[in-house]
């Protein structure tokens, strides 16, 4: 499985929505986030479509309309909103749960590959469905705030670099392959 340019702008555009929403903002131009990750308009325009069809946004039109989200942050799982927009998380077709294709394989269930890429997919799976756009904010604000940095959309005005708090090197040492970052922010979360 690899993320789409379509699919890392959809995150991207959630996550800031929902950074915007903590700092209480109720809308957000396409203009704004689209300035904010150095996106494409008219591409964020169709991402953004998709997912108000979708549900996970809402727009309001109008000189002071925008974008927010559609539905709590809790609520939306960073898997969903993959399989929105990029299609199966499945690296083959056999292994599929919501896009299965018969493989070309002579014997599908004692297929070696198979088994393997079952394993990919279900790990894709777990992490991708065990966190939620909710924490994903959670952790980035909780990032800029330790970097001394303001939040995206809000009023907060730059901490100066004097002032910065210094992010502690073995919080990020600590960081192994298998655990990643987000791990490492949120604490433990079982598969």
């Amino acid at each position: 499985m690899k993320l789409s340019k379509r699919g890392e702008y959809a995150l991207r555009s959630l996550i800031n929505l929902g950074i915007a929403a903590k700092v209480g903002r109720s809308l957000v131009r396409v203009t704004e986030l689209a300035n904010a990750e150095d996106i494409p308009v008219k591409f964020l325009e169709q991402v953004m479509q998709q997912m108000r069809e979708a549900g996970y946004v809402q727009s309001v039109r109008g000189k002071h309309g925008g974008y927010r989200l559609g539905k709590p942050a809790a609520q939306i799982t960073i898997g969903s909103v993959v399989r929105l927009i990029d299609g199966p998380l499945a690296p083959i077709g056999c292994v599929s749960q919501t896009a299965y294709e018969p493989c070309n394989c002579p014997d599908e269930a004692h297929c070696g590959l198979r088994m393997l890429m079952l394993d990919v997919r279900n790990a894709i799976a777990a992490i991708l469905d065990r966190y939620t756009l909710a924490d994903v904010v959670e952790v980035t604000t909780r990032k800029l705030a330790t970097s001394g940095r303001p939040l995206p959309f809000s009023t907060e005005k730059p901490v100066s670099p004097r002032t910065k708090t210094k992010v502690s090197k073995s919080r990020t040492a600590m960081t192994s392959p298998t655990e990643g970052v987000i791990h490492q922010l949120l604490g433990d979360y079982a598969i």
